[in-house]
């Protein structure tokens, strides 16, 4: 579902049937303890990115609120863990490299590549 800042992202819910207005955020919701959501959280959130580059099932998001300085506005901060090989995932855009083989470009094997050989 499209959130207030224009992403697509499937841990928004926007239930807007016969004038209701309710909104949320279920990624948000299912944090312990669970953050309060707020519209503006929508505009510097990682999750949609990062769902649209590595869509791992194997891949669990866990939010928390960020504030970089006193006066700045609160941001959503996201950790990765992943439940394949039970560690942090350093980069979740790109993801662990266990579950899905990274390219070359990526491993520094560049020089090593035969595209005829396949994947594996």
């Amino acid at each position: 579902m499209r959130t207030p800042a224009g992403n697509e992202c499937p841990h928004f819910f926007g239930d807007y049937f016969r004038g209701r207005n309710l909104e949320e955020c279920r990624l948000l919701r299912q944090a312990i303890p669970p953050i309060t959501w707020k519209p503006s959280l929508c505009a510097t959130c990682p999750v949609p990115g990062i769902l649209l580059a590595n869509a791992c099932p194997n891949m669990v998001l866990k939010p928390e609120l960020h504030r970089p300085f006193p006066f700045l506005k609160q941001q959503v901060r996201v950790t990765a863990f992943c439940t394949k090989t039970n560690q942090l995932v350093p980069e979740p855009h790109i993801g662990c490299g266990e579950c899905h083989m990274l390219p070359p470009a990526f491993t520094g094997d560049i020089l090593d590549y035969d595209p005829s050989a396949g994947p594996g």
